[in-house]
């Protein structure tokens, strides 16, 4: 169940970067955090590319896990985008860009610690719009059957998650983690480092991955005998006359931060992961044998449910309230005028979004010669008047709307779902896609009548003044 909750969204103050190495492409990488707007989320901007392209953090766009969650659309890549996703989340900030000058977000000590100090210096700012939010009302779970891992989410008060790795081996054996609640994030998990086996480094190293490897940015577990012929490689792979394993198994000096490190860690990534669904989640989180591919997996399966109770989401309106704006108020702004003029009162209206309705009788002058003996409103009129219901989300961000008019320029992914007749009152919810630029709003909208989902469409219009 979607709900929007008292909380407002929020945003970082200004801008902040960091510096560092890419793990896998060991390439030199600044990142920038930028504030953005309301429901704006979180979007990738990729600063060394033609026309400085936008990627969202989506799990419909996730292509590869291995070894980290890669996003790509269009050409345009983001590599291992999951510690800062984590530290986004773990701060609890809802709408910021992110820019990099490469593909892949610097390594840093191989945690969120150098993420979220960064953006505590940036500071956290509210926004006017309210947080919306996934509630889990049923369980929900994925399982991957070749690796045995599986996550579950169950109802909860808040956003928890635990979980459970079995490594296969005696230097780590089992460990498990939870984080209770999300305000601990900084504390208890943003300092847990990624981890690695020895046996995994060396076919990495044989791949040509990790090139921006360094033993102060990832845990190595000796997991097999240190042979003469791999020290000499590691020392070469990492610059350092010499190379020793530690009494609790870990190559060279790192000292662990926690005995269960790297359970931590698997937690760390299961929030950066669990972000490209697009939501706040409140549920449980069970995690048994987490990694990129069942994280992201899940992440999808998510993904999917919420946009599906997104559309079936039907506006809760009290249609004895005094609206926002009645006829007239809609006529001052709107040129239309009966009997092409399909919104009868606005409920609410906020810079994101608009309610608005329609009572749909048999004195319509469409009905005369659509179907006179069983009357249906022609879908392409539905799409008319949600149109014009987002041309009034648009012309309230002008002071004078009356000299303008709305042209729509494009119209997508439209869908009828269920007959509108006589005595249906439609009730449209449109909202902002994108914040509006130019005079030009993107918008998803939805029409409903009788408590179903009626129409979907995504619209793309453009304001110009009346000269």
């Amino acid at each position: 169940m979607i709900i929007k909750s008292e909380a407002k969204q929020t945003t970082i103050t200004k801008k902040v970067s960091l510096t560092g190495v890419g793990l896998h492409t060991g390439k030199e990488v600044v990142i920038n955090f930028l504030p953005a707007e309301s429901n704006y989320g979180y979007k990738f901007r990729r600063l060394d590319l033609e026309g400085l392209p936008m990627i969202n953090a989506d799990a419909s766009l996730v292509t590869n896990t291995q070894r980290g969650t890669c996003l790509e659309n269009n050409g345009v890549t983001i590599q291992t985008c999951e510690h800062v996703l984590a530290a986004l989340v773990g701060l609890e900030i809802d709408n910021v860009i992110i820019e990099l000058s490469t593909s892949e977000p610097p390594i840093m000590d191989g945690s969120s610690k150098y993420f979220v100090e960064a953006l505590e210096l940036a500071g956290i700012k509210q926004l006017e719009a309210c947080r919306e939010v996934f509630v889990v009302k049923d369980v929900i779970s994925y399982v991957d059957d070749e690796s045995g891992s599986e996550i579950t989410i169950i109802p909860s008060n808040e956003y928890q998650i635990t979980t459970m790795v079995d490594f296969g081996t005696k230097i780590l054996g089992t460990q498990n983690a939870t984080l209770q609640h999300l305000s601990n994030f900084k504390n208890d998990i943003s300092d847990s480092r990624t981890f690695s086996f020895l046996h995994e480094l060396e076919s990495l190293l044989e791949q040509g991955l990790i090139k921006g490897g360094d033993l102060n940015n990832a845990i190595v577990y000796v997991d097999k005998p240190l042979s003469n012929e791999t020290m000499e490689r590691l020392k070469k792979a990492f610059n350092k006359e010499t190379i020793s394993v530690t009494s609790n198994g870990i190559l060279d000096n790192l000292t662990l931060h926690y005995p269960n490190e790297a359970a931590r860690h698997k937690l760390l990534d299961v929030i950066g992961d669990l972000s490209l669904a697009g939501m706040r989640i409140q549920g449980k989180v069970i995690a048994n044998k987490p990694g990129h591919y069942v994280n992201t997996q899940f992440a999808k399966k998510l993904s999917k449910i919420i946009k599906i109770e997104r559309r079936n989401n039907v506006p809760i309106v009290d249609l004895n309230q005094t609206p926002v704006m009645d006829v007239n108020a809609i006529m001052d702004m709107l040129p239309h005028r009966p009997p092409f003029l399909f919104v009868d009162k606005v409920y609410e209206l906020s810079p994101n979004h608009v309610i608005g309705c329609k009572n749909v009788t048999m004195n319509e002058t469409f009905f005369q010669g659509h179907f006179p003996g069983s009357p249906v409103m022609p879908g392409v009129l539905i799409i008319e008047a949600m149109a014009q219901t987002g041309g009034i989300l648009v012309l309230n961000t002008v002071s004078d709307p009356e000299n303008y008019l709305t042209f729509f320029m494009k119209m997508d992914k439209v869908k009828f779902k269920q007959k509108v007749v006589p005595g249906d009152t439609l009730i449209f919810n449109c909202s902002l896609i994108t914040p509006i630029r130019r005079g030009i709003c993107h918008m998803q909208g939805y029409a409903y009548a009788n408590g179903k989902l009626c129409a979907e469409a995504e619209l793309m219009a453009q304001i110009s003044k009346v000269k």
